[in-house]
């Protein structure tokens, strides 16, 4: 069965081109112009996939990821934001909305491609995991049917995590994503909040990498 894929862009010519391309790779390719027009068409596609620009009229790309996330229909898709707003605080937005990644603009469409089979690819893999579903609105982590109330600074960082199975985040990055700039904690924190995550969800795939940071492994 092939894949589907959403995509969300209120600009025709990338529609048509992006488009056009994901249906020669073997994808059900489906369109929309908005956010509104999105949750639509996702509600009655089912896509496993939806790649989501973040300005757009009606309904901008934020809006529409909090509302395909709050939505069991679409609840488990997987959201991908393709825009140009590229820089670091954007990102942080999209992921705080709930989306698994983020693409920047612009993005050589074979580099494009080689994103989505590897996100396709973990998509597919997924079955052998854990189900783990969250919800940012009350903090909570439900995995394999269990609930797991996590406080906030816990949920952050599971979250951050989770978000890019296989990427290395760095003590800075966790730092600056989830306790902010500004506000200074002790050098051993994230350690600390690492280990309640792994007690509270028995899993070991949260990867420590000396000296350097963390990362959820796909293994």
């Amino acid at each position: 069965m092939a894949h589907r894929i959403l995509i969300v862009d209120d600009e025709p010519d990338i529609l048509e081109f992006v488009g056009y391309n994901l249906v020669k790779e073997g994808y059900e390719v489906f369109t929309a112009a908005d956010g509104a027009e999105a949750v639509r068409v996702a509600l009655a596609a089912r896509p496993h996939l939806i790649l989501l620009d973040r300005m757009m009229p009606v309904m901008d790309g934020l809006a529409a990821c909090r509302q395909l996330r709050s939505l069991p229909e679409t609840a488990d898709a997987h959201i991908v934001f393709l825009s140009a707003l590229g820089e670091d605080e954007n990102q942080i937005t999209g992921f705080v909305a709930g989306a698994d990644d983020y693409i920047p603009k612009p993005i050589k469409m074979n580099l494009l491609k080689s994103r989505i089979s590897a996100i396709l690819r973990r998509i597919d893999d997924s079955s052998e995991r854990p189900s783990v579903v969250l919800d940012r609105e009350r903090h909570t982590l439900l995995w394999n049917g269990r609930s797991i109330e996590l406080p906030r600074k816990e949920f952050l960082l599971f979250d951050l995590l989770y978000s890019s199975p296989g990427r290395l985040f760095t003590r800075e990055e966790i730092y600056e994503r989830v306790w902010g700039s500004e506000v200074v904690v002790g050098t051993r924190t994230i350690d600390v909040h690492i280990r309640r995550l792994r007690r509270k969800t028995d899993d070991s795939r949260i990867v420590t990498v000396k000296g350097v940071g963390y990362k959820f492994s796909e293994e």
